[in-house]
């Protein structure tokens, strides 16, 4: 099928201009979601009795008293997700010792969001529990944190962000975007979702070519041949990768991002912390779900036929996954989402009867083969020399209704696009 077109695409709102200069210090715009997702107990504040509703969705509580951290534990996460995101905790007060104020929190480590706005509406409804966790939607109030990964996944022999990124930007100088296949890609488990399972169906078959190029990823085979096939560094070979969500949120959205290649995202339910920033055709392509097979080919043959149009667009989202999401920001959103969080506690912290003090070196010491390397390679070995970047205003109503308007103008505008360019081939 020939592809031709040029998009004419509205100006992007001014808060989210990747070619406007920064100022000095000043943290990326994705900082600003902390204000909306906390936005819930903004009039109320946070009670003793509000954070107590939250343990019956929470893997542990974590409280930091004069610098430093315990937990209390109620249920087993999966994997090591609470090991390490407690080890990232443990960083940030490293990085900042003595900036973090006091504070209690409750951390859900599941995959879904666990706090439901349905039932926290009406005017009989009561506030609803802050729980900290890995991601959001619109129909849920979870206060989205980063994820355990940014410090190493064990169980997958992916090594922690500052140090896999550099392993990407390697690779991607091995296989220049002109010279990689031109397919789309795709390699993960398909059997955490219906979404994924359905993606399969996209694969070279005698009937049909949808421009893909889809592998089934067997962790379990992997890890008894040392994880020599999924290394990340190496997948950065096609001009185009595919990123489906899994059981919810995925974290391979960064390390898809982070390659080089035009991103075809699939349209997601879910967010992370800074996902909701991201821009279709600035940062990625947009697929729907009910049509993913033809919007994946027709994007493959458009960026075929408009190589230097979509190798800008993947070199923007590497570059804001470089950029914007390096381990510095990481940390500094963390600190200041923490920050806002503890200004809205009406009650004072208090280390819990079952709660056990944790440092990094004991923790570190606890972990034994990859678990213990990376949480040694991604330690903090002191305090930061710089300040934390300053965090951005909230949102202005209309620019964020803007922002969001922009973007659904662009997704039609694709795909009318690919609909023109289905009917000329069709008819012509």
């Amino acid at each position: 099928m020939a592809v031709s077109t040029t998009f004419e695409l509205e100006s992007t709102p001014p808060f989210l201009n990747s070619s406007s200069e920064e100022s000095l210090g000043e943290c990326p715009e994705y900082f600003r979601w902390i204000h909306k997702d906390l936005e819930p107990w903004k009039h109320t504040g946070i009670s003793r009795e509000m954070l107590e509703r939250a343990k019956a969705h929470a893997q542990f509580r974590l409280v930091i008293i004069n610098g430093d951290a315990y937990v209390e534990k109620y249920k087993n996460a999966y994997q090591t997700r609470d090991v390490f995101t407690v080890w990232g905790i443990l960083q940030l007060l490293r990085l900042y010792p003595g900036k973090v104020p006091d504070l209690e929190l409750m951390f859900s480590c599941g995959d879904r969001p666990v706090v439901k706005k349905r039932d926290y509406e009406g005017a009989n409804s009561t506030s609803p529990p802050p729980v900290f966790h890995y991601c959001g939607d619109q129909e849920s109030l979870d206060i989205v944190f980063p994820d355990w990964s940014f410090w190493g996944w064990a169980e997958t022999n992916i090594r922690p962000w500052n140090s896999i990124l550099e392993d990407i930007k390697e690779g991607n100088k091995r296989t220049k975007w002109i010279n990689r296949a031109p397919y789309a890609y795709w390699k993960g488990n398909p059997y955490v979702s219906i979404a994924r399972e359905d993606l399969m169906k996209c694969n070279v078959t005698d009937k049909y070519q949808w421009k893909t190029r889809l592998y089934v990823q067997d962790w379990h085979k992997e890890k008894k041949q040392g994880f020599e096939k999924s290394k990340l560094a190496d997948q950065c070979t096609h001009r185009y990768k595919i990123y489906v969500e899994g059981q919810a949120w995925s974290v391979s959205e960064k390390y898809i991002l982070a390659c080089d290649s035009m991103t075809l995202l699939i349209e997601p339910k879910y967010y992370d912390f800074y996902s909701r920033s991201l821009v279709p055709l600035q940062h990625y392509w947009p697929v729907r779900t009910a049509r993913k097979c033809r919007d994946i080919k027709f994007a493959v043959e458009w960026g075929n036929t408009h190589t230097r149009q979509a190798r800008a667009i993947g070199r923007a989202g590497s570059r804001y996954m470089q950029e914007k999401l390096k381990m510095k920001y990481v940390y500094d959103y963390m600190f200041h989402l923490l920050i806002e969080y503890a200004k809205l506690l009406k009650f004072e912290p208090r280390i819990p009867n079952e709660g056990k003090k944790v440092c990094a070196q004991k923790l570190a010491s606890s972990q034994n083969g990859l678990g213990k390397r990376f949480m040694v390679e991604s330690m903090v070995n002191s305090s930061s020399e710089t300040l934390p970047c300053t965090m951005p205003p909230p949102f202005e109503p209309l620019s964020l209704e803007a922002f969001f308007e922009n973007n659904e103008m662009i997704k039609r505008q694709v795909e009318m696009r690919e609909k023109d360019s289905w009917e000329s081939l069709k008819f012509g």
